[in-house]
């Protein structure tokens, strides 16, 4: 038998790499019929998302929230680290919502004595800080539904698709998985279509063909879209917009070379403008508005951490920038990340950075 020349055998290695690296990213729920089965009969469930949960992470736990109950089957409870934005104060029983930081041993107690645990919009118990160093040693059945690159294994049941939308929409799939759309109803949509609207930037961006068939399904159910989209966006303390425009007079740097801008935001910024979690939601998308602007950075100094958000158009990734330089991650025109240095120590490494990407960033 002839050995393959050398273009033939790196062709197949890179093939094998490349499916490989795409299985990664991606797990489809393959034992759906074990799943079912759990949940065919009653169940002690808590559900739980990230610290400093966005609207795809309220959306989609109060959207499964509601499904699970529904069933009349199950006793099911949210539990989140940390506070949620109040924007998000009208969205169906979130006031159930147990916080960690504000009680701990309750929300300890729910955990360990579920049978079930969902976890919804993360792909790593790092994420969820104390919550998950209470999850990891359980032997309870985990279920993940997330929609970031490169889940981890911790959970027993995987939905994983860093190409969908949304956590929410993966919601959707999950239920549609189940058999069971037919309990859909207008209180589930709701919370459904928040995660999406917020996690898409208003359809800007993650978009698909399935992604508006199930927004249309959403609509069928009830949901209103004009309300929900004035209830998200239209709840602005004043105190918001003077800090929206402090940021873009004050704090705003553009590198037109870099074809970036830059915000930042000091400790006695915080002070001045009494910034809540939650307060500075969606400023730095604001610097993508920029006709030349292809990378938007958030940097803001909190009392023990300096955190930076970071947006792109096109095809050049963040997230690569997030997880290489600032133990991060996300997507791919969205991620996040952090640094203990200080602030001026934090935004000269990131500029320090843009050199390498110029090319890059002058070509998108």
């Amino acid at each position: 038998m002839l050995k393959p020349n050398l273009l033939e055998y790196i062709l197949v290695k890179f093939i094998f790499f490349a499916k490989f690296a795409l299985l990664i990213g991606r797990k489809r729920m393959e034992n759906i019929n074990e799943l079912k089965t759990l949940l065919s009969t009653p169940k002690d469930i808590v559900i739980t998302t990230h610290r400093n949960p966005d609207g795809d992470a309220i959306g989609s736990s109060l959207g499964l929230y509601h499904f699970l109950q529904n069933s009349g089957l199950h006793n099911v409870k949210i539990v989140s680290p940390s506070e949620y934005p109040e924007n998000f104060d009208w969205m169906p029983d979130v006031k159930k919502i147990v916080i960690y930081d504000d009680e701990p041993e309750r929300a300890k107690k729910i955990i360990e004595d579920s049978a079930i645990i969902f976890c919804l919009d993360f792909n790593s118990l790092d994420r969820i800080d104390k919550v998950g160093e209470i999850i990891r040693p359980l032997r309870t059945p985990k279920v993940m539904i997330d929609h970031h690159l490169f889940p981890e294994s911790f959970a027993d049941f995987i939905l994983s698709e860093p190409k969908a939308s949304s956590t929410c929409e993966l919601i959707y799939d999950f239920i549609e998985k189940l058999n069971q759309k037919n309990h859909l109803d207008e209180k589930i949509g709701n919370c459904l279509y928040t995660g999406i609207i917020t996690d898409t930037g208003s359809f800007k961006y993650g978009t698909s063909v399935k992604l508006f068939r199930i927004v249309a399904e959403l609509l069928d159910v009830g949901v209103r879209d004009y309300i929900l989209q004035d209830l998200i966006f239209n709840s602005m303390q004043e105190k918001h917009l003077r800090l929206l425009g402090h940021c873009l007079s004050q704090r705003l740097k553009i590198l037109p070379e870099y074809k970036t801008g830059i915000i930042t935001l000091t400790k006695e910024d915080y002070q001045t403008f009494e910034i809540q979690r939650g307060d500075t939601e969606g400023i730095v998308n604001f610097i993508l508005k920029l006709k030349d602007v292809k990378m938007a950075a958030f940097i803001m100094e909190q009392p023990t951490i300096v955190k930076i958000s970071l947006r792109s158009k096109g095809n050049f990734s963040v997230q690569e920038i997030a997880k290489k330089h600032f133990r991060g991650g996300g997507h791919k025109n969205a991620a996040g990340g952090a640094s203990f240095q200080g602030l001026e120590e934090t935004l000269e490494r990131f500029e320090g950075l843009l050199p390498r990407y110029k090319n890059v960033l002058n070509a998108v």
